[in-house]
């Protein structure tokens, strides 16, 4: 019997206490794991923001690459103005703003504000350089590509056509050969004959004015030319005289050219070029093919001029400065001048 007044405690509390430890002991546990698992999830969180930041990054970069292309693009499709001064041709236009294509290329961009006549430009007139070149390049493209597509559709279509074809329509096609033979060969003796009278009439060369004398004879010198001394020769004529084409050619240039006055420039079928100054009206444009002898114009004293006269040059490439004697060179090709 326990004592009187005194009572045994119950273990249990000390179970209870043992439990509270026990729980703050589990408690104490946890807490490093949630630490832990905090110390995980913060990292994973950073690479996921430093992802999107880098995406964002190279979006950036590829669309200013993109922008700078196109900035680049448009500047080189970019049109210019040009206003004509006066001394200028297509050509020499052409040359000075480097239009790819030459002045053919410059008049077909600027055909409706020149006109019919390319040589028949004036001051204060404005060309575009390089207004369609741009637009129509894809164009261009696109057509070659659909025109490469159709060849070889049309190639295959005939390998197709052969493969299909019979043995009786093949000995069919060789009788029809050789009953053509005879008319292939008087046709052939034809074309020849055809071929050999268009190059002699090409050969054949003509004085650029009839009966007129020379006046100032070829590399007389003197200060009034820029170079020094006379590049053509002057053939004394009034104006209105008929001037013509000394052989069959190309005419490459036919305006107005500063000094020269009105001029005519023509490229011959030997790769020379005749150049005609001072006219008083043209008769051809640039771009015509002419014969020996044709009408190029009529003689005046535009430009550079004392009086009316042809000045009259033979230059080894259309540029002034490859003059070569005029004279003997048409007497080298069975021209008489007197």
């Amino acid at each position: 019997m326990p004592a009187k007044g005194k009572h045994r405690r119950p273990k249990t509390l000390s179970l209870t206490r043992s439990i509270a430890v026990a729980g703050t002991g589990g408690a104490a546990l946890a807490l490093p794991l949630l630490g832990a698992a905090g110390a995980h999830a913060a990292p994973s969180q950073s690479v996921s923001e430093k992802a999107a930041q880098s995406v964002q990054t190279v979006q950036s970069v590829e669309k200013k690459s993109v922008e700078k292309k196109a900035a680049k693009k448009t500047a080189k499709t970019a049109t210019k103005s040009y206003t004509v001064v006066s001394g200028d041709y297509l050509s020499k236009i052409a040359d000075e703003q480097d239009v790819s294509g030459g002045w053919e290329k410059l008049y077909q961009d600027n055909r409706d504000a020149v006109g019919s006549d390319p040589s028949l430009i004036h001051p204060g007139l404005k060309l575009s350089i390089g207004a369609k070149a741009a637009a129509t390049g894809g164009a261009e493209k696109s057509a070659a590509k659909s025109s490469a597509e159709s060849s070889s559709g049309s190639a295959d279509s005939a390998k197709s056509s052969q493969a299909e074809r019979s043995p009786q329509a093949e000995q069919t096609e060789q009788s029809s050969n050789s009953s053509n033979s005879s008319n292939s060969s008087n046709s052939a003796e034809s074309t020849a004959a055809t071929t050999q009278a268009a190059q002699t009439s090409t050969s054949a060369f003509s004085a650029p004015v009839s009966g007129a004398g020379v006046g100032t004879q070829y590399k007389v010198a003197g200060s009034m030319w820029s170079s020094g001394y006379h590049t053509g020769v002057d053939f004394v004529v009034p104006t209105g005289t008929s001037l013509k084409a000394v052989g069959a050619g190309t005419v490459v240039s036919a305006g107005w050219a500063g000094a020269y006055g009105n001029q005519v420039v023509i490229q011959l079928a030997d790769g020379h070029y005749a150049q005609y100054a001072h006219l008083s009206s043209l008769s051809v444009s640039s771009g015509q093919s002419v014969t020996a002898g044709q009408q190029v114009g009529l003689s005046g004293s535009t430009g550079n001029s004392t009086g009316p006269h042809l000045h009259f040059e033979i230059r080894t490439t259309p540029s002034y400065g490859s003059d070569v004697d005029p004279v003997s060179y048409l007497r080298a090709k069975g021209v008489s001048i007197g």
